[in-house]
Parts: structure tokens; C-alpha cells; sequence
């Protein structure tokens, strides 16, 4: 994928980019990937939206095979009222992915810097997992990429640079975390779970193999430097020991 985004440039000439490779703890990895296109690239009204991400299920007499990508891999839950025990609910009471999403005729720009995809209410619906799910659970993706790769991908659109900054924490939020314990499996002892608390990492088997072959973690363009500034007059001097 890395080669359509970079060199084939299929969203335009990329200038900065941005992946890490996540794991969460089961599955196979995944990553997040945030790339920043040149000044001509950029894509700056709902149509320019339009003509990179998609966020509704796709007519199968036109395309059978994209329809049958996106109703396999890009619909969300269901969730909510239709199943309220789905990973996604905070508490069994909503998602918090927020589907499902509100209908809407055309793709506009949003007020906190994510786009409003167009999402129309044109009575499509499909099966999914026992419920009937229409437009409004389809999660955002790239036609071209879904086509090409056959799996889940999510592409969506950022242009306030508070997102961008969100973004940029999320991808370096650092690795899986655990809080275990072990003790005897003996009713007679008395268990004081403070001394027996323990925080480590959590390397799950795909992440394990991952590392063994060497195979990368994350990669950023340009470099970042982090650079020593001070102010006028109190720069930092090292002495030699004597």
C-alpha cells in the first residue's frame, strides 16, 4: 500500500508522511498511516472529498465486486439499540465511534475539522450479521484501495490542524499495556494484591514475530529533530571531570 500512497501517488504527490504498526493485543497487525499532500493536492472542498472517500454501500449492479468488499469489510457493528454489547459501546449505552452516522445528501465540511460525508438515504440496505443495515453504518473508504487490497481500510479526510495534532499523539501513544498478578492457587492464603501488583508490556504472538523478522515499526518523512533551544544567555555548557 505503501508503494500506491508514495509512488504511484493515487491521493497526489505526497510531501510528509507518518505509519506506525498497531497490534492491540489480538489479530493480526494493522497500521495507522497519516500522510500530508503538496500545496496542489490538497484536498480542500466536499468535492475534492468526494473524489477520494466514500462513505455509502455501493450500487452492485454497477460494481458486484466492490459492493461485496464493502458490505464484508467496511460496515460498522451493528451496535446501540441493535446490539448493545458490541465492543464499540461505552458502557452499553452508545458508541463510541458514534454510528450510527446522521444522513446526509451531500459532503460538507464539518465544524471541529472532520468532513461530513455524504451519506444519502436511498432505502440501501444490507445484512449484516443478522440486522439490516443501511448508510449510515458504513464506515469511510477509498474505492481504488478497497478494490485493490481486498481488507479493511479506513480513509478519511483531516483539514483543522487540531486533528492532525490528535492524530499525530494517537500514532505515538506507545506500546500495549498490562496489570497482573500471581499467587498460589490456595484458598488458605491470605493474597495482598498491592505487593502482588505488577505493570508491563503486552507483546501479543503477531507483534512477537513482527519484531523477530525485523520488519518495521513506524517510519516518518521528514525526520524530526529534537532540537536544544534556550534562552539568550543561559545556554547549556558541559565540563570535563577532572
Amino acid at each position: 500500500m505503501k508503494t500506491y500512497i508514495l509512488k504511484r501517488n493515487i491521493f497526489g504527490k505526497v510531501v510528509a508522511f507518518m505509519y506506525t504498526i498497531e497490534f492491540q493485543k489480538r489479530g493480526l497487525p494493522h497500521a495507522h498511516f497519516l500522510i500530508i499532500l503538496k500545496d496542489e493536492y490538497k484536498l480542500l472542498t466536499p468535492e475534492a472529498y468526494d473524489r477520494v472517500v466514500c462513505a455509502e454501500i455501493p450500487d452492485s449492479d454497477k460494481n458486484d465486486y466492490l459492493y461485496s468488499v464493502v458490505t464484508k469489510y467496511m460496515m460498522h457493528g451493528p451496535c446501540g439499540s441493535l446490539n448493545p454489547k458490541c465492543p464499540c459501546m461505552k458502557n452499553q449505552e452508545y458508541c463510541k465511534f458514534k454510528y450510527p452516522k446522521d444522513f446526509a445528501d451531500h459532503t460538507s465540511k464539518g465544524k471541529n475539522g472532520y468532513p461530513i460525508y455524504k451519506r444519502r438515504n436511498n432505502g440501501k440496505r444490507v445484512n449484516i450479521r443478522g440486522q439490516f443495515l443501511d448508510n449510515s453504518w458504513v464506515v469511510p473508504y477509498n474505492p481504488y484501495l478497497l478494490s485493490k487490497f481486498n481488507c479493511h481500510i479506513n480513509v478519511e479526510v483531516f483539514s483543522d490542524i487540531r486533528v492532525v495534532k490528535y492524530l499525530y499523539k494517537y500514532i505515538c501513544k506507545g506500546n500495549d499495556k498490562i496489570v497482573f498478578f500471581v499467587h498460589a492457587d490456595d484458598p488458605k492464603i491470605e493474597i495482598d494484591e498491592i505487593r502482588e501488583y505488577q505493570s508491563a508490556r503486552w507483546v501479543s504472538p503477531p507483534e512477537a514475530t513482527w519484531r523477530l523478522f525485523g520488519f518495521p515499526i513506524s517510519e516518518m518523512t521528514p525526520s524530526v529533530y529534537h532540537l536544544q533551544l534556550h534562552l539568550e544567555g543561559q545556554q547549556f555548557v558541559s565540563f570535563k571531570t577532572t
